[in-house]
């Protein structure tokens, strides 16, 4: 469920008390281990973690007008979600996560980057707290530059193709035989 809200503040306001209990608590440890070039706001209708224009100028790439997502905080419709674009699509920082939090013995109910929960209960707030200081700005960036190639430096587009059908039927007919120029008679 996205959200209207145009801050923070808003945002959970508009949550019933249990919610916003619980999202709170999970926005503290978030924001006791951030690092200090990240920037909180929200985004996507979500409150939003993020590495703001004025450290990484040329945003996110699916739309350079936003700033590069770190993490998000929601309220969805049957549960809460902490997403951590930091450990998606880093095997090895998935790898730790999961054990770390399996070590807490509590349940992990996480798809590629989301973290959901029903209440502050089934979070591993130590856990999720590591994760996010373990994932400097500088570090994030270096990361994402590593995996996502630039504009400039896309590859030039593949030449043409001609489509199947037609390169079949252009290897079928045979070629038509000329027949000699008929000679003048004078």
């Amino acid at each position: 469920m996205q959200s209207k809200a145009t801050t923070v503040d808003q945002y959970l306001a508009s949550l019933p008390e249990d919610r916003r209990a619980a999202i709170s608590a999970v926005r503290d440890v978030i924001r006791k281990n951030l690092d200090a070039q990240y920037e909180e706001g929200m985004q996507y209708g979500m409150i939003g973690y993020y590495v703001p224009h004025k450290v990484f100028p040329a945003g996110y790439h699916c739309d350079p007008n936003q700033p590069l997502p770190f993490a998000s905080l929601a309220s969805q419709k049957s549960h809460m979600a902490v997403y951590l674009m930091c450990v998606y699509g880093q095997p090895e920082q998935e790898k730790w996560f999961r054990e770390a939090w399996a070590k807490t013995g509590k349940k992990l109910d996480m798809g590629k980057s989301c973290v959901r929960f029903k209440k502050l209960e089934d979070v591993a707030l130590d856990v999720l707290g590591e994760a996010i200081r373990r994932a400097p700005a500088k570090a994030y960036i270096a990361h994402y530059e590593s995996v996502i190639r630039p504009p400039d430096k896309k590859k030039a587009p593949a030449a043409k193709k001609v489509p199947a059908k037609k390169a079949a039927v252009a290897k079928k007919a045979p070629a038509a035989k000329k027949k000699p120029a008929a000679k003048k008679r004078a």
